[in-house]
């Protein structure tokens, strides 16, 4: 697939058709994180893949989103920022989620171009996540995805933002370039 067309057709998706996707195609989406960006090349992630139809009901659960517990799969993310925080101390928290959302971006397009739908979760509690999937304390659970296939496709296209409602120049609130003189060689 193309990369603009993945970028443009990707969306969230809240209900899963009851066909099983092939564990190997989300282990190939998951591999995609690897080549995200990482401060120091302190790999910081961890990730989890949860196909246990008892555990995606609890993780449903402690997201208080029962959606859910129809995917036949959830990808869960974990950072375990020790490394980072020992080479750039508080900067290194802020370089981790950094990271995350770099590696999970990488996944979201992958998981599109395989014809796989999911929703990224950010609401959860968090201890409930780590006591079902036995993370350490230490760890911080960044997100949950429920992978399947899209039950059926959206009737409305996302909405697009204008270019223009959110690019500046130079100076936050500058709509305008400057025009760059020529030189005279």
């Amino acid at each position: 697939m193309e990369l603009n067309k993945a970028i443009q057709n990707r969306h969230s998706v809240r209900k899963f058709s009851s066909k099983k996707p092939d564990w190997k195609d989300i282990l190939e989406c998951i591999d995609s994180a690897r080549y995200s960006p990482m401060a120091g090349n302190n790999f910081s992630l961890k990730i989890i893949l949860v196909d246990d139809k008892e555990k995606i009901q609890k993780l449903a659960e402690a997201s208080q989103q029962l959606f859910i517990s129809q995917a036949q799969y959830i990808v869960v993310f974990c950072t375990d920022s020790s490394r980072t925080v020992n080479a750039y101390e508080k900067r290194g928290e802020k370089f981790c989620r950094q990271q995350a959302g770099s590696a999970i971006q990488n996944f979201l397009l992958k998981i599109q171009e395989h014809g796989l739908s999911t929703c990224w979760i950010g609401y959860f509690v968090e201890d409930q996540i780590k006591r079902e999937l036995k993370i350490p304390t230490n760890v911080t659970v960044e997100a949950l995805f429920p992978i399947g296939y899209e039950l059926k496709k959206p009737l409305t296209k996302k909405m697009k933002i204008d270019l223009d409602r959110i690019l500046y120049f130079n100076e936050y609130k500058n709509k305008k370039i400057k025009k760059i003189k020529k030189l005279d060689v």
